[in-house]
This record gives C-alpha cells, structure tokens and sequence, in this order.
C-alpha cells in the first residue's frame, strides 16, 4: 500500500487581551475527525462548521485569501475549492483524474502518446490571485504542468494554455517545490516568476523563469518567456552535467515574495562537489543548503541572478533547512530592535537543524528573522567584491567549474540590475538571521505574523499540530505566549499551513465593555494513512 498525504483546513479564532503582548492568549476550539473544521470563539461561545474534500486522500495543498472579499481559495488533489470565510463551500472546479502518463511529452491534450495511460491525479502545485485582472491562477502536476486561469467569482475557466512548450511548467506531484511570484504592471501584461523543481527532466524545464501573464486571457502569448532567443533568455536550467555529478540534484523552492524592485525565492539545494568527481548514494547522504534567490522585477536577460546561503544560529547549533517562510511588517518594537523603519519588510523563517535529510529533516528547529535591507546589504557587498575581481562566481551547480570574477569599473548602487558578465552569481558567505525561538522536539512547520499596536506576533505550527504564539517585547528575548495544541493527541496531523485574517475587534452592546481582539485563522493540517 502506498503512503499518502491527507490534509483538512480549521478556521480558528485567536483572542488577544488589549493589555499588550505580555497576556496575550490564543482560545482556540477543534471539532473531530471530518478533514475541515471551522470553529469561531466569540464571548465565550463556539460554533463549528466543516469542509472536507470528496476523497480524503485529495489533500489541501495550498490556501491563499483573497485582501479585499476574505473569501478562500484551496487548491487540492484533483479540485480547486472557493469558501466563504467560514468554510461554507461556495464553488468547486474539477481539474482531475484524467488519462496521463509522465512520459508523454507533449501531453496528450496536445498530440497522441503512445505510453499507456492510466487515471492520474492531479496535485495542485501552484495558487495564485491575479488582483489586477480578477483571475486565478491553478497549476498542477497533470499533462505536464500546465495551469489555468479561472475567474475569481465562480471559478470559470478563462484559458487552458497547453499548446507550447512554455506551457509545461513541471510534471513533479510533489508539493512544496515550487513557487510563483505575480508581478503586476499597471495599465501593461504582467510577469509571472515562477521556480520549480524538475525531477531530472532538465530539457524539457527551467528551474526558474519569468514569463508573460497577458491581460487578454485569451492571448497567444499566455506563459510565453519574457525574452527567448538563442543567446538570452527569461530563464535558468539545470546543466545535464550537474545531474551527472549529484544523480538527485535538484532545487526546491520553498518561498517567494515581491518587495521594492526585486523578486525573492527561498530554495533548498543540494550541495555540489567543488571538484569534478561524483557524488553518488541517496538524497539522504547529501548536504542541503538553504540560499535566497534575487531578481530585479524587469530583468529579462537574468543578469541579476543573485543567490547566497541563509540560515540562523544559536549557542554554536546551526539551522539551515528551511521549512516555510513569511513576508511581514515588523512593528514599532521588533523594528527598533532590528533597526529598520516599522514600515520595512521582514522576512520570517523556520529552519531545521543541520544540512542532512531535508526530506525528512530532524525536530529540532529555529524561528528566525531576516530584514530585507539586510539581505540586500549583503547582495551589494556580493556584486561589489565581484566587480572588484575578488574571487569566483561561486555557482557550481550551473557553471560547471570556477569562473574568475571579472573586474570592472561598475558602481553598483541599491538598484543595480546586473550585466552581462559577473553573472549569474552566487555565494558561499552565510546571511545569518536574528533567532527569536528554537524547539528541540516539535518541528516547527509553519509561520506567519500580524503586527498589533506596535508589537509583531508570530504564530508557528509544528509537526504535532501545535499551535505557538511568539510575542516579541521591550525585552531582550521573545515570550512563547501560547503553546496550544489544536487536535487530538491521538491523530498524527501536522500543522502545514497559517494564514489569518486579522486582527478583528469585537465589541458588547454595553460601552464600557472593553473590546476584544481576535486573529482569524485558517490552518491546513497534513496526516499520513495508507489506502
């Protein structure tokens, strides 16, 4: 019988007293078993709904909330769902089973395969809102990779691109190795970056690419790369020779985000030797290296490929494989501590401990904090010892060999967006973040924050599906205010996903009442059970 992954999606609510961060306290109520429950604690009374999927092995893999509606979207194993803010399923899209084999390139929607087929599910890789244009955007593992874009209200398919090449994202069914970032532009198509993890099929695609997300769903240039000749392109692949030396390397990106005039990924890689021998065995005698990857939003020759290692430390342990991530603003207090402005963004992490099995990686883990204007001070001083001829490129995995920094007389400001030499480059100097908050026996799996009168809260799941709330004070060292665990101890489910929509107040008829604070959660659990 083969392992499989069944997630359900809570609702929650987490109180927060007006007293500060000091008493906070999260009051939070799960129903059973049913794979989503919906649960909202008001002035002492809970009410729940659910949500499951039509088969429980069709696990939730992705949930994004729309900014202005609240309304969710999950993307799942063979459905895209839309929910009201307490679950109440409001529409539903069919994107599996179907025929398919992964052999068969081009798919079998485009031309006949001759490789036999058989009903394949389709796992949803990727969910992203297109505000500028009102429309989703789903990806999944079937045919390919190829994506769809539904129109936000009733989840009517807009377009289906498949005909292309460059409509064949990845055809890897596993969750959390890919990742894309939407870049809108005002009155113009928007960009699409996307990063993915290949399974060794190399040729057919990129680890990364930039690509064009017309305003016309029905244009031919849907998902075409921003630029494609034979000397420049939008696009990054894994060279076949480093998959000659390390049989499973690959890139899983974990994370991305916009901010200022740069898009962000957050991978994890294997390491790849220095020297030209091979690096045999399994993926779990390999070392992984968590890096951050950088590109100016309008670059289109990729000349601004920047990527250097992440990680944090405490007391001499070091925790380097990332588990999930959060943009965030840091808030009045954290941001003085940091010294940024509140209005700055910040970056929050979850890393295990070590570089080894990041498949499946050891307990012990750390929440740390990264400032952008960190890691971009640290790219600067990257591209700048560079243009300066110091060193190499430092980017084995796709040059193959050392390349000699080239020396130029290049100033390179806080915009600069590369040329065509000294890139792509990489980087072997750890950016080290600020550790709030390290756990020895409960994996912490998830992150995200709000900032509330000043203060930055970050709420993080753990394989055991606990639920932590971390207050960062006046005071030297963050408090865990809550360590609340959210299901039975008997069911083995993993808190996979956080997002909220908060805070929110409430307020009795009666003036004097003091208000109460709450943070809406909604949480995607994961189990493993056979079928």
């Amino acid at each position: 019988m083969e392992g499989r992954r069944s997630r359900r999606v809570t609702q929650y609510s987490a109180r927060t007293f007006p007293a500060g961060p000091t008493r906070g306290a999260v009051l939070a109520m799960l129903g059973c078993w049913v794979l989503a429950v919906a649960a909202t604690v008001c002035q002492g009374q809970t009410t729940f709904t659910s949500f499951h999927p039509e088969r429980r092995e069709w696990a939730f893999n992705h949930l994004t909330v729309h900014q202005t509606t609240g309304a969710l979207y999950i993307g799942a194993v063979n459905r895209v769902y839309k929910l009201s803010g307490n679950l109440t399923l409001m529409v539903s899209h069919d994107t599996g089973p179907e025929d398919d084999n992964k052999a068969c390139y081009p798919p079998l929607i485009v031309q006949p395969c001759s490789e036999p087929l058989t009903s394949t599910n389709n796992v949803n890789k990727l969910l992203l809102i297109d505000y500028s244009q009102n429309r989703l955007l789903a990806c999944g593992s079937l045919y390919q990779g190829v994506c769809k874009l539904l129109r936000l209200d009733d989840l009517f398919i807009l377009v289906e691109p498949s005909h292309k090449k460059e409509h064949y994202l990845s055809s890897v069914n596993q969750t959390g190795t890919m990742y894309g970032v939407i870049v809108p532009s005002h009155g113009q198509d928007g960009t699409l970056f996307i990063g993915t993890a290949v399974d060794g099929k190399q040729d057919y695609f990129p680890t990364i690419s930039s690509r064009k997300l017309p305003r016309d769903p029905e244009s031919s240039a849907m998902l075409d790369y921003e630029l494609h000749t034979d000397f420049v392109s939008s696009l990054i692949k894994i060279p076949s020779d480093t998959l000659a030396l390390v049989s499973h390397f690959d890139i899983y990106y974990v994370y991305g985000f916009a901010s200022g005039s740069f898009v962000y990924f957050l991978t994890v890689q294997p390491e790849t030797p220095e020297n030209s021998m091979s690096s045999g065995g399994s993926s779990n005698d390999l070392f992984y290296t968590s890096r951050i990857v950088r590109l100016c939003k309008d670059d289109h020759k990729f000349h601004s490929y920047v990527s250097l290692p992440v990680g944090c430390v405490r007391n001499g342990v070091e925790y380097r494989l990332l588990q999930a991530a959060y943009l965030a603003k840091p808030g009045r207090v954290l941001a003085a501590s940091l010294n940024i402005s509140a209005t700055d963004d910040v970056l929050f992490t979850v890393f295990s401990k070590g570089q080894k099995q990041y498949h499946q990686p050891p307990d012990d883990s750390a929440l740390c904090v990264f400032t952008i204007k960190d890691i971009n001070a640290r790219i600067k001083e990257r591209l700048q010892s560079c243009y300066q001829g110091e060193g190499n490129l430092e980017l084995n995995w796709l040059l193959g060999k050392d390349v000699q920094c080239t020396k130029a007389p290049v100033p390179i400001d806080d915009s600069f967006c590369g040329l065509d030499i000294n890139q792509p480059l990489g980087g072997s100097q750890l950016v080290t973040g600020h550790t709030l908050y390290t756990e020895t026996r409960d994996r912490m799996t998830s992150v995200t924050s709000y900032v509330y009168n000043g203060y930055c809260v970050a709420f993080v799941g753990t394989k055991n599906g606990r639920l932590k709330k971390v207050s960062y004070s006046y005071c030297q060292f963050p408090a865990v205010m809550v360590n609340y665990r959210l299901l039975s101890p008997a069911t083995a489910w993993t808190l996979k996903i956080l997002t909220y929509l908060g805070p929110l107040l409430f307020r009795e008829h009666r003036p004097s009442m003091t208000p109460l604070h709450y943070t809406l959660f909604w949480a995607v659990f994961s189990s493993s059970f056979s079928y």
